[in-house]
């Protein structure tokens, strides 16, 4: 008879519940599990970045230090101890841009080689707007407390030529933990004028 069939039909329906319980009870605990290794592969891949850019640093300031010239000969002119600059390059070592460091100036001349738009975000946007502006503002507010002399305030000039970059002028950058940060800056911004000039040839 039909109705004989009833209890049977219930129970296939509270196993197929419980089955698809257990099921979105899994989903749910691997959903868990997946967002755990992506935040702990995140953090990872930050702190890899943060030591990655550390060795850049430590490798930029190891290549390119003050050359030892011999002792001049008599009866010879004079050796000139120059400053050589540092460089701006790629990871695949193409040189972008030179770092000349001069008292509490910096000049930044990018390659002869490389035509940069002087208009590109990385310069106006990031370079200018979250990191040389601010800096300027801040030194422009140290003034008004009398925390800072007037001519020491931090500086800028951006030399172009139509719209090609030629040179940047960074005046009175400040201590040394400016000058680093103003130099990783820099590096980035090259980097990614780099990446934008390759891309639209």
């Amino acid at each position: 008879m039909d109705y004989l069939r009833i209890p049977e039909t219930s129970s296939r329906a509270g196993r197929l519940s419980e089955t698809q319980e257990k099921t979105t009870k899994r989903l749910a605990e691997l959903k868990s599990y997946l967002e755990k290794k992506v935040a702990e592969h995140q953090n990872e891949i930050h702190d890899l970045q943060s030591f990655l850019e550390t060795v850049d640093n430590i490798l930029a300031e190891k290549s390119y230090r003050r050359v030892q010239l011999p002792k001049s000969i008599p009866g010879t002119p004079a050796a000139i101890d120059s400053n050589p600059p540092q460089t701006i390059r790629t990871i695949s070592g193409v040189l972008l841009a030179d770092i000349f460091v001069e008292g509490q100036d910096i000049r930044i001349v990018p390659s002869k080689d490389i035509k940069f738009d002087a208009n590109a975000p990385p310069l106006r946007s990031f370079l200018v707007g979250k990191v040389l502006e601010p800096l300027h503002v801040k030194d422009e507010e140290s003034t008004r407390k009398q925390e800072l002399s007037p001519d020491r305030v931090l500086s800028y000039e951006i030399d172009r030529e139509a719209n090609s970059l030629k040179q940047i002028h960074v005046k009175n950058y400040g201590d040394e933990r400016r000058l680093n940060e103003l130099k990783n800056a820099l590096r980035w911004t090259f980097r990614r004028m780099y990446e934008k000039t390759i891309g639209t040839q």
